[in-house]
């Protein structure tokens, strides 16, 4: 986790990272990028190309647990989170 995931929603991020890392072939070239806004956060996840279709799943149901799971996790600190996963 960077220092900028360090603050607010640092859960949801540790939570998103963990899971993308568990589903890809390249764990290292994830990346998420945080946006904070009046209504939560906003977290961009960014994976290589080839790793895109193992992330979104058959008709997008691995991306929709994903954000479920991450906006779980944002619950308990609180806060609303949104994941967007980004090409």
């Amino acid at each position: 986790m960077t220092e900028e995931t360090a603050g607010r929603g640092a859960v949801p991020v540790a939570v998103l990272e963990y899971l993308a890392g568990q589903i890809v072939d390249d764990p290292a070239a994830i990346r998420v990028e945080v946006e904070e806004g009046h209504g939560g956060v906003t977290l961009r996840l960014h994976v290589a190309p080839d790793d895109m279709g193992k992330v979104i799943g058959k008709r997008g149901r691995v991306a929709q647990s994903i954000r479920t799971l991450v906006r779980a996790a944002g619950a308990r600190e609180g806060i609303g989170v949104t994941v967007d996963i980004v090409d």
